[in-house]
């Protein structure tokens, strides 16, 4: 009697669709990997490599024995892009690690500058000269998860102002915005002892 395995939904529906899962899984932990190894997460990166390299034997396994299956092979590629799309999305939404924003804006920026400043961010401005005439730059080293509150200030006060966010990897120092106890020790209480390091 043929057993649900040996039968031809699991062989050409669910099996790729498992291989599909499996290879989402595994290359979403890939990206973000490759995220935290950039942002100098040392002891993130081994963590999320171990769980995505076993889910890759697990997937190129099944693979190896189902080669004259090619809605498998479908599913294995279908898997690496839908993964490196959700893996750019989620580290988006992490926002992790630090920043260098640029601010330029023709506008007086006393008004956006006292508010920033009021806020708990650090921020440092000068007077430069643009292509036409004198503009106001403002530097400030900022979490990637404020970005958003610090380009809302922004528009509000200056709608008209250029901005940029260019990746820091270390920052020694800085002026940064307290955060929420009860958010701090919901979300980062449990990895707080990763944060000591380098």
């Amino acid at each position: 009697m043929e057993t649900f395995v040996e039968s031809g939904l699991f062989m050409w529906a669910v099996l790729p669709l498992l291989i599909f899962l499996a290879r989402v899984v595994d290359v979403t932990l890939g990206t973000m990997r490759i995220v935290f190894v950039s942002r100098g997460l040392k002891y993130y990166a081994p963590v999320v490599g171990f769980f995505e390299v076993i889910i890759w034997l697990l997937a190129i396994r099944v693979i190896m024995q189902n080669l004259n299956n090619p809605i498998c092979y479908i599913a294995y590629g279908a898997g690496f892009g839908t993964g490196n799309y959700i893996g750019i999305f989620l580290e988006r939404k992490m926002a992790v690690g630090r920043g260098i924003l640029r601010i330029i804006t023709r506008k007086d920026a006393t008004e956006l500058i006292k508010i920033l400043r009021d806020r708990g961010f650090g921020v440092t401005s000068l007077v430069a000269e643009g292509s036409n005439g004198n503009v106001n730059l403002i530097y400030m080293v900022i979490r990637r998860s404020d970005f958003k509150t610090v380009t809302e200030l922004v528009q509000k006060f200056n709608p008209q102002a250029f901005y940029t966010l260019e990746d820091v990897r270390y920052v020694s120092e800085g002026i940064f915005p307290t955060r929420d106890p009860v958010y701090y020790r919901q979300f980062l209480g449990p990895f707080r002892f990763f944060r000591k390091g380098k």
